[in-house]
């Protein structure tokens, strides 16, 4: 490899590294606001956990997919998922903050990044509507556990994501616990 793809997968590591700094609206178990990387990083470890029930797919490709689903976020950051409704161009923005994040990747790898990123965002192959369903679940698995605050919506983790969650029984099984736990915080609010 020589030393100018070096420097440009460099640069767009130093770049990538600003994910580490956005913010999401979900809190940690000791009550911060949890980063995008943070959760990206346990995406990827809940696909790697229940990687024996996921046989049926492309594994790396899910845990490519896993990696690069946010990196749109890096330039313009999160909008949490309630407020998505009020923002119908955040898919087109964060398309265009990956298109300025890569700019230094060469080929193949530019493409192939994009690629998985669009396959995601698209949801239709059984590799990206998994990983919807786990990034959902991730979601509302940290919900659950997070210290948040007391106004918190924990009403939203009942219907969040059902139409990737209801399309395999590891995920509905999965999603039957986190809405009993959903229904506890619910009542202890109360």
């Amino acid at each position: 490899m020589n030393s100018d793809i070096i420097k440009g997968r460099l640069i767009f590591l130093r770049e990538a590294e600003n994910l580490k700094n956005i913010i999401r609206c979900s809190y940690t178990s000791k009550g911060r606001n949890e980063s995008t990387a943070e959760h990206t990083w346990r995406l990827a470890l809940i696909a790697l956990v229940f990687e024996d029930e996921l046989k049926y797919l492309d594994f790396s490709k899910v845990l490519k997919m896993c990696l690069v689903h946010d990196l749109g976020e890096t330039i313009h950051g999160d909008i949490p998922a309630t407020e998505k409704q009020n923002h119908p161009d955040k898919d087109t923005q964060e398309r265009n903050d990956l298109l300025f994040l890569t700019k230094t990747l060469d080929e193949p790898l530019r493409s192939s990044l994009l690629a998985l990123w669009e396959e995601y965002e698209i949801g239709q192959t059984k590799e990206a509507i998994a990983v919807k369903a786990l990034d959902k679940l991730e979601t509302i698995l940290q919900h659950n556990q997070g210290i948040n605050p007391d106004d918190f919506d924990y009403e939203f983790n009942l219907t969040y994501g059902e139409k990737y969650t209801d399309r395999h029984p590891l995920f509905k099984s999965i999603r039957a616990i986190l809405n009993e736990e959903t229904l506890v915080k619910i009542n202890n609010s109360l």
